[in-house]
C-alpha cells in the first residue's frame, strides 16, 4: 500500500500545515508514525483530509465534525464515516450520506435526499412512477459517485494523473453541474500550470454552487497565479461574503490588496486573520504586516470604550 510522507499530503491537497496539525490534534487524523518526520498516510488518510478541507471551507468547527463523526460511528457501526459515507454540510452541522438517505447522527433523523453526488444542491426528480424514478435517481448517484471517488484515487499517483483527469470529464459530460469535479480537474490543470485551464473549471464551479466558498478562492488563488489581482480581490471578497469566518481567504486577500496598494484595505483582513487564527507563524505574519501598515498609515484601533490598542 501505498504510504505519502506530510509533505507529499500538503502538496498534493494543496493544504497548509496548521490545518493538518490541528486535525491531528483533535484526533480527526491519525498518521501512522510516532513522530512528524516518520508521520505516513495512507490513501484513506488523503479521502479523508480532502474531505476535511471542504468542511473547512464552510467554517464548520472541529469540534462539530469530531461530534458528528462520533455520533454516527455510535448509530451505523463505521469505523470511519468520512470514507464510508459522504459528508454533507448543514447549516453548522455535518450529516451522511448513505445511498438515497440522509442521516443526521446527532438527532438520528432520517430523511429521503437526492442531492447530486457531492454537490450540497438538491436535484428535483421527475416523477416517473414515483418510486421507480427514484431509484433511478439513487443508482445514478451512487455511479457519479463511485467514478468520483475512482478519479481521487487515481488523482494521488504523479503517472494516472491523465487518467484522473478524464475521469472527472467524464463526470461532468454526466453532471456538468457537479462542483466537486470541477474543483479537481481545475486542480490539476492548476498543478499543470494550466492556469487558463483551470480558471475555466473554477468558474464553472462557482457557476454550479454559488455558496461554494472554496471555488471561490480557488479561483482568487488562480487570477493571483495569473496577475489578476483586481479579479482575485472580487474572489476572495466573494468567499468571505459566503463564509465571513474564512480564514485563508482574509491571508490571501489582505495579500492581494498590499499589492495594489490598497494597504488600509489590507489591514482590515490582516485583522481578521489573526482573531480567526491567533496562533502559529501565519498569525505573526499577519500580525507584524497590521503593525507595519498601522506605522505607515499613522492609524489606530479604538475599542468601544475609547481606548487606543495596538494590532
Amino acid at each position: 500500500m501505498t504510504r505519502y510522507t506530510r509533505q507529499d499530503v500538503l502538496r498534493i491537497l494543496q493544504l497548509p500545515a496548521r490545518h493538518l496539525a490541528a486535525w491531528e490534534r483533535e484526533g480527526l487524523i491519525r498518521p501512522e508514525g510516532a513522530s512528524d518526520s516518520e508521520a505516513r498516510y495512507t490513501f484513506e488518510h488523503l479521502s479523508q483530509i480532502r474531505a476535511l478541507r471542504e468542511m473547512y471551507s464552510a467554517r464548520i468547527s472541529a469540534r462539530s465534525i469530531r461530534a458528528s463523526i462520533d455520533a454516527m460511528q455510535r448509530v451505523s457501526g463505521m469505523r470511519n464515516p468520512l470514507t464510508e459515507s459522504t459528508a454533507v454540510r448543514r447549516g453548522s452541522r455535518i450529516n451522511f450520506r448513505i445511498g438515497g438517505a440522509l442521516v443526521d447522527p446527532v438527532t438520528r433523523q432520517l430523511a429521503f435526499d437526492f442531492d447530486l453526488a457531492g454537490s450540497g444542491r438538491q436535484m428535483t426528480v421527475v416523477r416517473r412512477g414515483g418510486v421507480a424514478a427514484a431509484q433511478d435517481a439513487t443508482r445514478s448517484n451512487a455511479q457519479v459517485q463511485e467514478m468520483f471517488l475512482r478519479a481521487v484515487q487515481l488523482e494521488e499517483n504523479p503517472t494516472t494523473i491523465p487518467d484522473a483527469a478524464l475521469l472527472y470529464e467524464a463526470i461532468l459530460e454526466l453532471r456538468p453541474e457537479h462542483a466537486p469535479a470541477c474543483i479537481n480537474l481545475g486542480t490539476i490543470r492548476y498543478n499543470q500550470r494550466n492556469f487558463s485551464g483551470a480558471e475555466t473549471m473554477y468558474r464553472r464551479a462557482t457557476e454550479s454552487d454559488p455558496s461554494y466558498a472554496l471555488a471561490f478562492f480557488d479561483l482568487g488563488n488562480v487570477l493571483d497565479e495569473m496577475q489578476d489581482l483586481a479579479g482575485a480581490i472580487i474572489a476572495y471578497r466573494r468567499a468571505i461574503e459566503i463564509v465571513p469566518g474564512y480564514a485563508d481567504a482574509h491571508y490571501n486577500l489582505a495579500l492581494a490588496y498590499e499589492r495594489v496598494g490598497e494597504r488600509r484595505r489590507a489591514l482590515r483582513h490582516w485583522m481578521a486573520y489573526v482573531r480567526l487564527d491567533p496562533m502559529g507563524p501565519w498569525s505573526l505574519h499577519a500580525r507584524t504586516q497590521a503593525r507595519k501598515i498601522l506605522s505607515l498609515d499613522q492609524l489606530s484601533i479604538v475599542s468601544r470604550g475609547g481606548r487606543t490598542v495596538g494590532a
